[in-house]
This record gives structure tokens, C-alpha cells and sequence, in this order.
């Protein structure tokens, strides 16, 4: 021990003393100098206490509660993603959302984002400065969809319904020999105003007038009936963390043969280098060429719980998924009815299984209604979005939280709540 101190001792001897016989110009920084910190923003304090994420009862429109083996999936050790097992991963995927979609489409992936990313990834792709876009607008997606092909550069024409309303055929058809547009987008499932549009037929129309049909699944796709290909939709996509019941951030897409030849036939390159379906293509393996080329770092625990889900849904059946939902929100629209409220839409066969909208209480803040609720039942239900904003309350009851007893406790915190929060007389 001593002598380890004297070692010690000595090297130190041994430094002060080369250190006080360099010139100036090159002598070290000194010791107390040294043992600043060379850093002047501290470690946030916030950061220093453990992560809070509280358990609570996601019976909003999304995300929905992730069960027990999905969350697993997402924890399992990361891979390399471009190793071979990642890429078998993707394949499994590829082949769950072909079945999701009801489709045969070659070109079938994920994005690496949630469902706006797929929203962008569809326009940026088939649609070229100046061409024309014509967009059903009967909530907020409708009106998203018409600002990302506004910004870039297309001629955007909207047809537009009050919240909650359809589009028939007829005035499809006639919106689109008017506009002659290259594309038309339509919501399935506008979870804004808690409506499934109709959508037999308008492929149809669309093929007529050489114009490729783009469906926004997002909140429908697991909860209510859809099908690519018999329905002649040519660009469909949809998001994880609804009926899925993934964490948000990938979100499944599929462009058919039409749809494919205008995307890799343009005369302009995409205004997105990221959502550029010729890479994409490429590292989804899609483009039939023996190599995947870096393209991007996907999210490889996000596409490991895609790829679960996927999996629990081909387990449970599309079909089962359907009926199961439907039975669960006919049973909710019961339960509500009976506290005296009033169903968003009146049609049963128009409105949307995953996302019930009820029609705000007369006399209510619907402000007060959802943070009643949140603080003393741990349950999140919304209210409107974008157009629907103040007329409706929003309960998803998706995937996993699809059930009757979940819908029982959304009906009695519903009624606490309309039993407790402020009714003006009026």
C-alpha cells in the first residue's frame, strides 16, 4: 500500500514538474481550469426522475390500449434493418396488410411514420405540380388531404359535406368530369364525425374517367368491411394504433397496377426524397430487384409490434374482426341512448363501429364532460375535430378495447359525468 502511494506520488512529482517547464505558449490548460465542466446548459432536473406514463382507459378515437403481447413484441431485442431477419419480418408484414386490405397489390408496405406519412407518401407519389386533384371533404381528413396536394403545387378541387354527411355517386360522378382530376381522395372511416363511407361503386367511376381512387383507412381498417381489390380502390393506406392496436408510428399502404404506372412514369421527381416510392420500393423489397439498398433506418421495434398485430388479426379473422365490432357499438349506441343521448349520425348502417360520435348534450361544455372523465374514471374520450369541433364526443372502442364491458364502463362514466359537470338552464 505504501508503496503504491509512493508510486503515485512520485508520477504526480514527475507532471507538475514538466508542466512548469513548458513555455508558455504550449503549457496545459492548469488542473483547476480543468475540473470545470466545459458545459453551461445543467441536466434538466425533469430528466433526473424516473419516466411517468400512467395506466388509463384509451376509449378515445386513438391510440388505442396496446395489449400485453404487442408491448412484448416492441421489447424484444433490437436488429440491424437491413439484416435478413428484419427483412423476413417485413415480408411477414407485407403479407399481413395484403390480407388487411384484401389485396393481391405487389407493391405493399409500411411507412416509417403514422398515417399522415402514408397520407403524404399517396399524394407526393401520383399527383405532379399543376395536375388536378379533386377531394371529398366531410371532416378533417378531407380537408388535410386538400392542403399537402395544395402545397405541392396541384390544382385541388373540393366537393364538401357538413360533418357527418356522404357523397352519393352521382355527385362523385359529376365532380369528376367537371374537374377531370388525376386523383380523388375519399375518408372510409372519418373518425372526425364517426362515418363509414360508402364505397361500392366509385371505383368504378373513377376507372371511367382515367382517375385513380385514393381510401383513407385509418380508422376503419380492422373495425368495418373494405376491399381493395373487388372495391377497385388503387391507393389505400391506414395507420397502427387504431383497431391495429399498435403504438402509433408506422402505418400500412398499397398502390395497385394503375396506380403504380403513373407513380413511376412522372416526368418530375416526388417533392419528398424520404416518402419516394422508388426507394421504397426498393427496401420493401417490392420492385423485384435481388438487392435492398439503405434507404432509410426504419423503425425496427415499430415494425416488430406491426407485424404482431397483423398477426393477432389473421389469428381473430377480418371477417370476426367486422362482426365483433359492429356487435360491440350496437351495444354502445344502446347504452348511450338509454342516458338520453343522441347518436352524431342518425343512419346506424353510415356510421363508423371503431369510432362512436355522440352529439354534445344540449347545455353542456364538452370540455368539462372529457376532463370529468379523465380525472375521475382515468378515461380518455375526445370531442370533435377540425369541422366536428364542438358538436360531438368521440369513444373508440377498437381491437383489444373492443368489448361489452369496456362499453358498460364508457356508458357509466358518461352518466357520473353528465351528473356532475355544470348544465347551463338554457
Amino acid at each position: 500500500m505504501k508503496r503504491a502511494l509512493f508510486c503515485r506520488g512520485a508520477i504526480l512529482a514527475q507532471q507538475v514538474a514538466l508542466e512548469s517547464s513548458l513555455p508558455a505558449a504550449i503549457s496545459p490548460v492548469p488542473r483547476f481550469q480543468r475540473a470545470m465542466s466545459s458545459v453551461s446548459i445543467p441536466p434538466p432536473t425533469c430528466l433526473l426522475r424516473p419516466l411517468n406514463a400512467p395506466n388509463r382507459y384509451m376509449f378515445g378515437p386513438g391510440p388505442s390500449n396496446v395489449p400485453p403481447r404487442i408491448l412484448a413484441a416492441g421489447g424484444r431485442p433490437i436488429i440491424g434493418h437491413m439484416h435478413g431477419e428484419m427483412f423476413e419480418i417485413m415480408n411477414d408484414i407485407k403479407k399481413g396488410i395484403q390480407y388487411a386490405f384484401q389485396t393481391e397489390n405487389n407493391m405493399t408496405l409500411a411507412m416509417s411514420g403514422s398515417g399522415h406519412t402514408a397520407m403524404e407518401c399517396a399524394v407526393f407519389n401520383t399527383v405532379e405540380p399543376g395536375e388536378s386533384v379533386l377531394v371529398a371533404v366531410n371532416g378533417i381528413w378531407g380537408e388535410r388531404v386538400a392542403e399537402i396536394a395544395e402545397r405541392m403545387g396541384a390544382s385541388v378541387h373540393t366537393m364538401v359535406k357538413a360533418p357527418g354527411g356522404y357523397f352519393t355517386n352521382q355527385e362523385i360522378e359529376q365532380a369528376l368530369a367537371k374537374h377531370k382530376p388525376v386523383l380523388f381522395f375519399l375518408t372510409h372511416g372519418e373518425s372526425s364525425a364517426g362515418i363509414a363511407h360508402p364505397i361500392d361503386g366509385i371505383g368504378d367511376l373513377c376507372r371511367q374517367h382515367d382517375c385513380l381512387f385514393l381510401v383513407d383507412s385509418v380508422a376503419s381498417l380492422g373495425g368495418a368491411p373494405l376491399y381493395m381489390d373487388k372495391q377497385k380502390i388503387d391507393i389505400l393506406y391506414s395507420g397502427s394504433q387504431k383497431a391495429l392496436n399498435s403504438p402509433p408510428g408506422t402505418a400500412p399502404i398499397s398502390f395497385n397496377e394503375r396506380a403504380c404506372k403513373k407513380m413511376f412514369n412522372r416526368k418530375t421527381k416526388p417533392v419528398s426524397y424520404l416518402l419516394d416510392m422508388t426507394h421504397l420500393s426498393n427496401y420493401w423489397g417490392c420492385d423485384g430487384k435481388p438487392a435492398r439498398i439503405y434507404h432509410h433506418t426504419g423503425p425496427v421495434s415499430g415494425f416488430f409490434t406491426l407485424r404482431e398485430s397483423l398477426a393477432i388479426l389473421a389469428e381473430t379473422g377480418l371477417e370476426n374482426s367486422w362482426r365483433h365490432h359492429k356487435e360491440v357499438a350496437e351495444y354502445l349506441y344502446k347504452g348511450l341512448e338509454d342516458l338520453g343521448l343522441k347518436l352524431f349520425i342518425p343512419d346506424k348502417s353510415l356510421r363508423l363501429p371503431s369510432v362512436t360520435t355522440i352529439a354534445v348534450p344540449s347545455g353542456y361544455d364538452w370540455r368539462e364532460i372529457i376532463a370529468y372523465m379523465m380525472k375521475h374514471h382515468q378515461m380518455e374520450i375526445t370531442g370533435g375535430l377540425g369541422p366536428s369541433l364542438g358538436m360531438v364526443l368521440r369513444v373508440g372502442l377498437m381491437g383489444y378495447n373492443c368489448n361489452k364491458a369496456n362499453a358498460d364502463m364508457v356508458v357509466a362514466a358518461i352518466g357520473d359525468a353528465l351528473k356532475h359537470c355544470h348544465k347551463s338552464k338554457a
